[in-house]
């Protein structure tokens, strides 16, 4: 009797195991690893402006949470990492290092482009969302009339951008030294930045940006986006690219 318990014993261990590595991947199982420690060094993880539920419906706390803490985090860790061997980084702000990336050590370059842009993009990212959505105005609902063709059209136009980037990137509007804007989409983790542009406001498309809320439904994660930009933080980024003062 004992042996034939422990020949099903056996038998049961080996079915679940085989169900395990035969079970198909999906998307959520990722979110559930515990972050790694951040390596401390010159860059830091900002906190979020405001409570990971403030965009609630439309982007959940969960995925606030784990965007936040563990994606960001991963990057700013991975990006302290290359500044231990590298201490020219610690000298030069986030922005300049990205606009002179060609310029970094060929063996960390590929590392900094996507953990510095990283950090750069979700830098941004936190600071232009958090608000009630609506229509920009004053000075910078002006610019956008002008030169992107109104608030609608600028709607319709990033939101089909964003649809349109293949596999992960983000979407954004830039602004210069005038105040013109522009709307350009970039791959991965690559920002304007490294062209030397400034970012008025984006949007991230990569899928750990909204996957546990709107699956693959990309475009109805674009169009709800634009209900929580507080466009008072956008129009104080406006006004700091004008005098020169727009950093990230």
């Amino acid at each position: 009797m004992t042996i034939l318990l422990d020949r099903r014993r056996t038998l049961l261990g080996a079915v679940a195991l085989a169900g395990v590595f035969a079970a198909p991947r999906i998307f959520a199982p990722a979110f559930a690893q515990a972050p790694a420690p951040a390596p401390t060094g010159p860059f830091t993880l900002p906190a979020l402006p405001y409570a990971p539920g403030a965009n609630e419906p439309h982007i959940d706390a969960q995925t606030m949470e784990i965007h936040h803490g563990r994606h960001h985090a991963a990057y700013v860790a991975n990006l302290n990492m290359v500044a231990k061997d590298h201490g020219q980084l610690a000298s030069l702000p986030l922005e300049q290092i990205l606009a002179k990336l060609g310029e970094m050590p060929e063996a960390v370059r590929t590392a900094i482009r996507n953990n510095g842009g990283g950090h750069a993009n979700h830098t941004m990212f936190w600071q232009v969302m958090g608000g009630k959505g609506g229509a920009p105005g004053g000075e910078l609902g002006l610019a956008i009339t002008r030169d992107l063709g109104g608030f609608d059209k600028l709607k319709a136009d990033f939101n089909g951008a964003g649809a349109r980037v293949f596999g992960s990137g983000c979407v954004f509007v830039t602004v210069d030294g005038a105040g013109k804007l522009a709307l350009v989409s970039k791959p991965n983790q690559d920002t304007p930045l490294m062209d030397g542009n400034r970012v008025l406001f984006g949007n991230d498309v990569w899928e750990h940006a909204y996957y546990l809320k709107y699956q693959n439904r990309r475009p109805a994660y674009l169009e709800a986006w634009w209900n929580v930009v507080d466009w008072d933080k956008v129009a104080a980024r406006y006004a700091a690219a004008k005098s020169g003062l727009l950093a990230i």
